[in-house]
């Protein structure tokens, strides 16, 4: 699988923005999907995640109730729309195809990734 991130952008705080990422292949539908974001100087974190049927989404708690992750099999994509934006949120943002026994457990492991997208919120 192959993944290509879009949609980052500088932002003021509190705005929204809305990232992309689309794969390709036929095996999309196939793996959960996340989104990860590393802030300068710091260590890549897990975001969010969605299940293969796009049921089940899971989030970190600093977004929650402002970020929403969804996908379209049918389009080989998967999104994060962001709302109300905070400064700290200033990272560049990857999409991955995730690990699906993995995923069942709560461990969110990127098989392959997307190469990252850059969001820049100021303040």
């Amino acid at each position: 699988v192959q993944l290509q991130a879009s949609g980052g952008g500088l932002v003021q705080a509190g705005g929204s923005l809305r990232l992309s990422c689309a794969a390709s292949g036929r095996t999309f539908s196939t793996y959960p999907m996340g989104w990860f974001r590393q802030a300068p100087g710091k260590e890549r974190e897990f975001v969010a995640a969605i299940r293969r049927s796009a049921g089940s989404t899971v989030y970190v708690d600093s977004v929650k109730g402002r970020f929403t992750i969804s996908r379209d099999n049918a389009e080989n994509t998967v999104y994060l729309q962001m709302n109300s934006l905070k400064p700290e949120g200033t990272a560049v943002y990857y999409c991955a195809a995730l690990d699906g026994v993995k995923y069942y457990s709560g461990n969110y492991y990127g098989l392959y990734w997307g190469q990252g997208t850059l969001v820049t919120v100021s303040s």
